[in-house]
């Protein structure tokens, strides 16, 4: 069985500087396109969560409008206040590799709870569709937020920085390149997450209350 630590060996192996120049692909260090899909995937989990929230607050945890206005942007705001938490960990404990592992650990454990928050069936002993138990999955979704705050700002500083870390002095024209790709990324997560999100939701929630129905 492997462990938790040849896992993590096996990621220092592949974004090593010491040996990114054994490991190219198509003149670029391997490590890059790690890097540029899990920035992709990370915004569009982030920003696919934020557009259905205040939904998930109003009707499910059945919030009025300023109590779900208010959570919606104090979470918004810790999301922009923990990369002062993230850059002071890189820099003085942890490293950016570690410090990006490790959040994203707790960015991940974050969206599962959220997720899990989610579940009618999780308190809906008498089976109508409608949760026995919300201060449950208040708790659970306030558990969840602050998790994917602290860990999606806590990231935040240290991914295009350590993505530019993985290239030599000479390769001045494939960094440029990289981060044009990269905030490519970034964005195209974004831009997808929003469009898509909402979509699946509807289509679930037809599909929930045609169930509850019949």
């Amino acid at each position: 069985m492997v462990s938790f630590q040849d896992w993590l060996s096996f990621w220092k192996f592949c974004f090593s500087p010491t040996l990114k120049v054994h490991h190219f692909c198509f003149g670029y260090p391997l490590s890059i396109f790690f890097i540029v899909i899990n920035e992709f995937c990370e915004r569009f989990s982030y920003y696919g969560m934020r557009a259905v929230l205040v939904l998930y607050f109003k009707f499910f945890l059945h919030w009025d409008d300023n109590l779900s206005t208010a959570i919606y942007h104090t979470f918004v705001a810790l999301c922009y206040l923990t990369p002062i938490l993230g850059a002071i960990i890189a820099d003085s404990w942890l490293g950016k590799f570690k410090t990006i592992i490790s959040l994203s650990i707790v960015y991940t454990i974050g969206q599962a709870i959220m997720a899990v928050s989610s579940i009618n069936d999780l308190t809906d002993y008498n089976r109508d569709g409608i949760p026995d138990n919300i201060p449950l999955h208040i708790g659970l979704s306030m558990i969840g937020l602050i998790l994917i705050a602290f860990g999606t700002g806590g990231i935040k500083p240290c991914v295009a920085a350590f993505g530019g870390d993985q290239f030599e002095e000479e390769q001045e024209k494939q960094r440029n390149r990289f981060f044009s790709l990269f905030y490519l990324s970034v964005n195209a997560g974004s831009l997808l997450s929003t469009i898509i999100t909402p979509i699946l939701r509807g289509k679930l929630t037809h599909r929930h209350l045609k169930y509850t129905t019949n």
